[in-house]
């Protein structure tokens, strides 16, 4: 009997656009990257998402990207943009219990919203249904239900030097007592593993404590990203703490005490920002930007800006203006202090293989081949990820890389 009740739920959940499953209003949206997906081999986990931004923006980012299995609107309407057996690019860099690259094991759902501000009831109740439906089909259990700033980690940067939790503050509500209890979960992760098993260190000791305090730690340190001053740069808060992974981007913008105001692709000195300044985040911008490639110059002055402890390391990958590369641990001090501007970084990666006539890139990476996480460096010095990449026009003698 309950083998039935699985099968008529993935019955439910295969309804045709304008159908109703159960009790969700769904309609299918899919992404023109859905056909280039693979099929995921297992699904441990499903991975809740705050959109930062309107439905209409969110919507064509995710359609376009394909970095979502599902997005919920304010209305409640459920939108397919990956199928729910294919890989979804939504959670970026992540990890979890000491497993990396959590796309390929895991749903990604997208709630239209902020991480600071509460869901509407019409999300809540369309969500803890298709939650519900989703975890008897694949048999995900209450405590693998994440946040999605439960799983995201950083690499190395000019503000923390290891890897580090607190890269997103995505879907942090997430973790609240009695949000969860609203979407029928009955448990959730009180400790970070990555962090206990000293894999990665804390980042955000403030969202560490949204994530993993008690009900009172977790009002007190919310106040800290729904306060008036939460998007003020202060002696304690920096652009990174504001901004993350966007503080340099054109999307963001900074308005200085004076009125002056500039884009984050526009500011060298970050020691150099004034407190009082306002950091202004754009709804356009990609809750998950293609990350790896750092440059020289512009992402940081030096090696160690940009990679922390890592940047003299086995997976730290220098490619040189002249398309040359070289592994951190293969340069010496004499070379560090000389690398010429426009040195790109791949923070994280090794080298897979090289493109012949014999060996391609599925035969070189297998279903990773295509992510947005993989890279291949062109004979002509380019490079590019690997959802832009044709396999069957990639040139002889590409190189590939991929993450640690």
């Amino acid at each position: 009997m309950r083998a039935w009740g699985t099968l008529l739920l993935g019955v439910l959940l295969a309804v045709p656009g304008g159908g109703r499953a159960g009790a969700l209003r769904i309609v299918n949206h899919y992404s023109p990257e859905n056909i280039r997906r693979e099929k995921r081999a297992e699904t441990l986990y499903i991975i809740l998402h705050t959109t930062e931004g309107s439905t209409k923006g969110s919507l064509r980012k995710l359609y376009r990207n394909g970095e979502a299995h599902y997005l919920v609107d304010t209305a409640g309407k459920v939108y397919r943009i990956i199928q729910k057996d294919r890989v979804a690019m939504h959670t970026g860099r992540s990890m979890w219990n000491g497993r990396s690259n959590l796309d390929d094991c895991s749903l990604g759902i997208e709630v239209v919203g902020y991480h600071n501000k509460p869901l509407k009831k019409a999300q809540i109740v369309a969500l803890k249904e298709l939650i519900r439906q989703l975890q008897a089909i694949y048999s995900v259990p209450d405590h693998r239900v994440l946040s999605h700033s439960m799983v995201a980690y950083g690499a190395p940067n000019r503000w923390h030097k290891k890897s580090h939790r607190g890269r997103k503050r995505c879907g942090m509500q997430f973790a609240g007592a009695e949000l969860r209890r609203s979407l029928g979960l009955d448990s959730c992760p009180r400790v970070d593993p990555d962090v206990a098993a000293g894999r990665l260190e804390v980042g955000d000791p403030y969202l560490a404590r949204v994530l993993y305090g008690s009900a009172l730690v977790q009002q007190a340190a919310l106040a800290r990203f729904t306060g008036e001053g939460a998007q003020v740069i202060t002696k304690g808060r920096s652009a990174w703490d504001v901004a993350r992974d966007q503080y340099a981007s054109a999307g963001t913008s900074y308005l200085f005490p004076g009125g002056t105001v500039r884009r984050g692709d526009q500011i060298q000195d970050w020691g150099a920002i004034p407190p009082g300044t306002r950091v202004i985040l754009s709804d356009a911008q990609r809750d998950n930007p293609i990350e790896g490639i750092k440059e020289l110059g512009t992402d940081g002055d030096t090696a160690l800006d940009i990679a922390g402890d890592e940047y003299a390391s086995e997976s730290t990958i220098y490619v040189f203006p002249d398309g040359k590369t070289r592994a951190g641990k293969e340069l010496s001090d004499e070379e560090f202090r000389n690398l010429p501007k426009k040195t790109r970084l791949l923070v994280g990666y090794v080298p897979a293989g090289k493109i012949t006539p014999t060996r391609s890139a599925f035969e070189i990476c297998g279903p990773d081949w295509n992510l947005a996480s993989t890279f291949y460096l062109l004979p002509e010095g380019k490079l590019v990820p690997g959802h832009l990449i044709s396999e069957k026009n990639i040139p002889r003698d590409t190189l590939v890389f991929s993450r640690r």
